[in-house]
């Protein structure tokens, strides 16, 4: 309803029987001929909610044409399902539903056979023994997650995870399975499930994405824990559920203790098990939960090791792969950078703009995952068992034996190049041929190949002996062999290796006798290790840090977007200018010199994604 005043009508509606609106697609109403509501409903996709009948006129059958109505609206989905009063169950029943879960103030039905057929496909899963499950977010998963499976395992014979499916979390559902699967890959008593509609979701506890702890959401949640306990439970043969304890969300913890109080009448137990604490000894301080909220508030800070020090191994290309994509975001979030997008204008560019540039990272987003995915499984690194998987990590100075050539292997390498391909080509499709990122995917790469190389080096004893080096002087070092091993003839294949530069690129090179994208990543980024990112951390500080260190950048860049695009006299003037600002920083002159930029098309994209993969490593190092 994008009419704040019908809006606000069907609110008062909605209020006087009992209801609040809650999101749909479309609302119906009948209404009195002065313009009163009388009955109304709405539907959101596939499912019809949202539905009352004033008191005055319920016996004059005004439900049945709404809903109807609503049913011809979601036609096209191959089942419709409802939310509704108890009282209304028999209409429904007259229309061809048949009721799937109840709670004393509503009740959810489907006119399809949809959760049947999910339940047959659990059926083929149930085992002898003793059988539990956890349902879980994991967002992102933790030495938390994996300790509640440690616990659990040692209950049962057979354990299943279902990981809650709707997208709406950080980590986005594939992720989210993914660390899960890799996280418990070396038991067989583990059996991650498909996520579904019927479990924690949309349709079932809405208000969980919400953590809101109403009226509503107890209803929501016991309708979740009802099918749960007439579907899920019997189709998969399971017995105990297992939950972890809850000391922060009222919310999770009020489900918790609905679950203990429903499933043991339903023959089903309910295991809660004390939440896994970090001793003082271990983070300093006072004990704290290991919460996948600590997590992401480390990854706001910007700092991986601390985020790594909460999580399995198998999580952290994660983690790598949401700090890549922030990084990228940050750098566009970012006003009043010389001829560039952000959120303050197009630049120089008639064909970007910033919501062009948010789809081109948002398809980038699940490639970044894969190529830092792709590095722990080709390392050569034995999956931990879960026991390992909650000892806490190192993060500091790693040691040079073993490790600076660990991983920069040619099966890895082609691979890498291989997923850099397809992640250009999501890009592309994404921005409708648009080149956006195409730097930042061949840096972001390289980085990512790195990082991950660093932490899934094993140490051996007879590393000790060994001098210990800078974070720093490993990352360069591992990401200019990984360029090197990208670039060596033998990889090249029927594919064209996509580069940062493309022909207009690598003319200018050749032409200008410049250092290309191509000749920085084989030298390990040395700028940016040298200059850039001290720069960086310099200003952090200080007023416009990015917009500093952007000039710092493009002071010393040899940049072939602005080379191929205006010559080689203005790509000069350019780093004179970025660096006469820097040294005499003045916001008004820099206003002056965006402005400039963008009326003379000067567009420095290779500082840009510079400055990305400067902010990247910035949170790898830290």
């Amino acid at each position: 309803m994008r009419s704040p005043i019908l809006r606000e009508k069907v609110e008062r509606f909605l209020g006087a029987n009992g209801l609040r609106l809650e999101a749909v697609d479309t609302y119906c109403v009948i209404e009195s001929p002065d313009g009163e509501i009388l009955a109304g409903g709405g539907i959101q996709k596939d499912t019809i909610k949202c539905l009352a009948v004033a008191e005055s006129v319920r016996s004059e059958g005004l439900l049945a044409p709404i809903v109807s109505r609503l049913m011809e609206i979601g036609a096209d989905y191959p089942q419709r399902k409802v939310f509704t009063k108890p009282a209304n169950r028999a209409i429904f029943e007259s229309l061809g539903f048949h009721l799937i879960a109840a709670a004393p103030e509503a009740i959810l039905m489907t006119d399809g056979k949809e959760l049947d057929r999910y339940c047959q496909t659990l059926c083929q899963l149930s085992v002898h023994g003793r059988a539990g499950v956890i349902v879980m977010n994991a967002n992102p998963f933790t030495r938390g997650h994996a300790y509640l499976v440690e616990k659990a395992l040692e209950q049962v014979d057979r354990l299943f995870i279902i990981p809650v499916r709707e997208d709406v979390s950080r980590f986005p559902y594939a992720e989210r399975k993914a660390m899960m699967e890799a996280a418990t890959a070396d038991d067989p008593r583990v059996r991650v499930l498909e996520g579904s509609q019927w479990q924690i979701s949309a349709l079932t506890f809405p208000t969980y994405f919400l953590k809101d702890l109403s009226t509503a959401a107890e209803t929501q949640m016991r309708l979740d824990i009802d099918l749960f306990a007439r579907h899920i439970a019997p189709a998969l043969g399971v017995d105990v559920r297992f939950v972890g304890s809850e000391p922060t969300d009222a919310l999770t913890a009020r489900y918790n203790a609905l679950m203990q109080q429903i499933l043991p009448e339903r023959g089903i137990e309910l295991i809660e098990i004390p939440r896994l604490t970090e001793t003082p000894d271990q983070v300093g301080g006072d004990a704290m939960v290991v919460s996948a909220s600590r997590v992401r508030e480390a990854l706001d800070a910007g700092s991986f090791a601390k985020a790594a020090a909460l999580t399995p191994a198998s999580t952290h290309p994660y983690l790598l792969a949401d700090l890549a994509a922030c990084a990228l975001q940050r750098e566009l979030d970012a006003p009043l950078k010389p001829g560039l997008v952000g959120p303050d204008g197009p630049g120089a560019h008639a064909d970007m703009d910033y919501a062009l540039m948010q789809r081109s990272i948002a398809a980038l987003r699940p490639w970044f995952g894969r190529m830092a995915a792709s590095g722990l499984r080709g390392s050569g690194t034995q999956k931990p068992d879960l026991r390992r998987l909650l000892r806490i990590p190192s993060f500091g100075p790693r040691r040079t034996a073993g490790l600076l050539g660990t991983t920069a292997t040619p099966t890895y390498s082609h691979q890498l190049r291989r997923l850099g391909i397809e992640a250009e080509k999501a890009m592309l499709e994404a921005t409708g041929g648009v080149n956006t990122h195409r730097g930042a995917i061949f840096a972001l790469g390289l980085a990512l190949a790195a990082a991950v190389s660093r932490l899934c080096a094993p140490e051996s004893p007879s590393d000790r002996s060994e001098q210990v080096v800078d974070t720093q002087q490993i990352m360069q070092s591992t990401m200019g062999k990984f360029a090197h091993s990208i670039f060596d003839n033998a990889l090249i294949d029927s594919d064209s290796l996509r580069t940062p530069e493309d022909s207009h690129g690598r003319m200018a090179v050749s032409r200008y006798k410049i250092r290309g994208a191509r000749e920085m990543a084989l030298d390990g980024y040395r700028e940016l290790f040298a200059d850039w990112l001290p720069c960086y951390r310099a200003c952090k500080d200080r007023p416009l840090p990015l917009q500093r260190t952007l000039l710092c950048i493009m002071a010393s860049l040899d940049d072939t977007c602005v080379l191929h695009r205006k010559g080689p006299e203005t790509a000069e003037a350019v780093k004179r200018e970025a660096k006469a600002l820097l040294e005499h920083f003045s916001e008004d002159e820099l206003k002056d010199l965006c402005a400039r930029y963008a009326a003379e098309g000067i567009s420095p994209g290779g500082a840009a994604d510079m400055l990305a993969l400067t902010i990247f490593i910035d949170t790898i190092t830290s």
